[in-house]
């Protein structure tokens, strides 16, 4: 923690903020280590502080030793005394967490402070989400258990998919491998899209019954230590179609590629273009909709945004899915989706289930 301290110090000069209030849940975690659901980090250059309510006093301490804890109660005046008392006078904010009525309220608590003492809140996006793209030893190794757990539980239940069962018996029968697998919860909803429900991407589980011969999408995860999983496999009870063959081999094919030849340094787009580009081949790229990626960590859709036109360089350290996709109206569709660590020799492969 003490190192993502000093990293997320370096961002406070390039941005020349004196502190940063941080509220989203996920890079309150990760720069200080506490898992409570609710709390603050003030950060400047010469102090951390962690402000919390009653119920998380005595957690805070424990998990985020490097940050003094402070008990908020009901207002913001937790905030108004600390920054008056440390002279910040540039307090940055991140925007795409606070609400309106958060800002307003703050504001006028600030109010309280005389106006040549007042801060300037700094709306900023980004700065903590751009410290967890690249991933240390302890991430890695959170994030392969959650991926070892997935990949148990699709290598398990899948070969027993039976013709007559529905999407919701199988995605609940996913849920509970992945548990028995060691999982701690789950990255997100799991989706089982049968048939024609394949061809919508972010299909929810339903009562249909599950045919012979059909595509069955399958995107689940798991979490362990709250980090996430992501992966996706597209099967068939007993004999395929030749649209199916045809199909999967075009977005099997696509994603091989861009597996083989990313490499850091490229931007985000250039790498997503490695199997968009084979897919518009086949003549199908007006069927794959969607980006091919996304980074994973403790939030299940982070940086990088692997997409078209996205400029963002990739950097080794950085952890990402590969999942292109071709959805056809009326006929179903097939996604494939790993997630891949990016090397100095290219991207290593996390996700260990048979395709």
């Amino acid at each position: 923690m003490s190192s993502r301290l000093e990293h997320l110090h370096q961002k406070l000069d390039e941005k020349e903020l004196d502190a940063i209030l941080v509220s989203t849940p996920e890079n309150r975690r990760y720069v200080s280590g506490f898992t409570g659901s609710a709390g603050y980090l003030l950060v400047s250059r010469d102090d951390a502080t962690l402000a919390t309510d009653f119920r998380y006093i005595e957690q805070a301490g424990n998990q985020a030793p490097d940050f003094q804890v402070v008990k908020m109660g009901g207002d913001w005046s937790w905030l108004r005394d600390l920054v008056k008392a440390r002279g910040h006078k540039r307090l940055g904010f991140e925007s795409q967490h606070v609400t309106v009525a958060t800002y307003r309220q703050m504001s006028e608590v600030l109010k309280d402070i005389p106006s040549e003492e007042r801060p300037t809140l700094m709306a900023t996006s980004g700065i903590v989400e751009g410290l967890r793209t690249v991933k240390d030893p302890e991430e890695l190794a959170l994030l392969q258990r959650a991926i070892d757990a997935s990949d148990a539980a699709m290598e398990l239940i899948t070969p027993t998919i039976r013709p007559g069962e529905t999407e919701l018996e199988v995605a609940w029968r996913l849920e509970v491998a992945m548990r028995e697998a060691g999982a701690d919860s789950l990255s997100f909803d799991t989706i089982v899209a049968a048939g024609p429900n394949g061809a919508m991407p972010h299909h929810q589980p339903s009562d249909r019954a599950i045919a012979e011969g059909e595509p069955i999408v399958i995107d689940m995860g798991a979490k362990v230590g709250g980090y996430c999983s992501d992966i996706t496999r597209t099967v068939c009870i007993g004999e395929p179609d030749e649209t199916f063959r045809r199909v999967y081999d075009t977005v099997l094919g696509s994603q091989l590629t861009a597996i083989a030849t990313v490499r850091a340094g490229m931007t985000a787009g250039e790498a997503d273009a490695l199997s968009r580009d084979v897919i518009a081949e086949a003549g199908h790229g007006d069927n794959f909709g969607h980006s091919l990626g996304h980074g994973v960590g403790l939030f299940i859709h982070e940086y990088p945004r692997v997409g078209p036109k996205s400029e963002s360089p990739l950097e080794v350290g950085m952890v990402f899915t590969v999942e292109p996709g071709i959805y056809l109206s009326g006929w179903g569709g097939v996604r494939i989706e790993d997630v891949v660590l990016l090397r100095e020799d290219g991207a290593a492969v996390l996700s260990k289930a048979k395709k």
